[in-house]
């Protein structure tokens, strides 16, 4: 068993495959999940774990070069748009309706427990070198 890091097996293995460019979906407990990507259901109950909690341990393992969420954030989740805002000061903003649209082209969901909603998050994968 690992000591730190993402102990989750499923979610370690997944986030081992991906590659530059591939794009990962960090979403609240109602965001609609896509067919096809690969999905690790972490939510436990409602807020647990919460979408701050999942995105900073996915940071400390991924390298990301881009962001996307959507626009209604600012408004309907002020507290979720400041913590993207934090990491990302190149967030891009689309409708909801196209974050949903696009989300099928990640490769990877990551469903979190939050019950906030817009608590979504497309992250493109970089490289470490």
């Amino acid at each position: 068993m690992r000591r730190a890091g993402i102990l989750n097996r499923h979610l370690a293995g997944a986030l081992a495959e991906l590659g530059h460019g591939h794009l990962v979906l960090v979403c609240d407990a109602g965001m609609p999940i896509p067919q096809g990507p690969r999905v690790v259901d972490l939510a436990f109950r409602a807020g647990v774990p919460s979408f701050a909690e999942v995105l900073e341990g996915l940071l400390a393992e991924l390298v990301v070069e881009g962001a996307t969420a959507a626009a209604e954030i600012r408004t309907a989740n002020p507290a979720a748009a400041a913590l993207l805002d934090g990491h990302f000061p190149d967030l891009a903003l689309i409708p909801h309706e196209h974050l949903k649209d696009l989300s099928a082209q990640a490769r990877l969901v990551v469903r979190t427990g939050e019950a906030h909603p817009y608590a979504n998050v497309l992250l493109r994968c970089g490289v470490f070198f």
